[in-house]
């Protein structure tokens, strides 16, 4: 059977060390920023590090983690703060907007791979950059993927760690694997 091509963003699914701290900590959006943001989006350090966290990029190298939702201080409509899944310009107008963000370097992810390209057992130990950030799939959820086409022995964000126990995405030789990832390049360590 072929793989389900859906993307979902990135997934926490435990630790290296093998302990299940699925913890997030508390980050800042700044007030009207232009990019959306959604559950499962990669985020990265402001480039002009002013202490917020903004949306991640191709390529990026100041990964903090990856977005599980916010809490809005001053939701527009109601008036009282409001948690959700994502964030997007016209959620808020003004004040706080915190961030929850897994940002343990050595949390794993499952993600989807985003093209056509056959995976194989040698992907482990691969690198690649993550593609499709900010565009949501459903529901506030992120359509982030594996960029397949830039995986290579080094220089990438995520790093294959594992693939995916998920029976409608686990054929190994097919596309659209899901694969079990480690941020590579990650603000709070070295690159692996």
């Amino acid at each position: 059977m072929a793989n389900k091509d859906a993307a979902f963003g990135m997934r926490p699914v435990g630790t290296l060390s093998g302990q299940n701290n699925m913890m997030t900590n508390e980050y800042f959006i700044a007030d009207n920023e232009a990019s959306s943001m959604f559950q499962g989006d990669p985020v990265i350090q402001q480039a002009s590090n002013t202490g917020f966290i903004d949306i991640g990029a191709t390529g990026s190298e100041s990964n903090i983690g990856v977005l599980n939702g916010v809490l809005i201080d001053n939701n527009p409509v109601t008036g009282k703060p409001s948690f959700q899944n994502h964030y997007t310009q016209t959620n808020v107008t003004s004040g706080s907007i915190r961030a929850f963000v897994y940002d343990d370097p050595y949390m794993k992810f499952e993600i989807q791979g985003d093209t056509g390209t056959n995976s194989d057992v040698t992907d482990r130990h691969e690198v690649a950059d993550y593609v499709n950030m900010g565009t949501e799939s459903a529901n506030g959820i992120s359509a982030a993927e594996l960029d397949m086409s830039d995986l290579a022995a080094t220089d990438g964000s995520l790093k294959i760690v594992g693939f995916s126990t998920d029976p409608e995405n686990n054929e190994l030789g097919a596309a659209h694997m899901n694969y079990i990832v480690i941020f590579n390049e990650h603000n709070f360590k070295k690159e692996l």
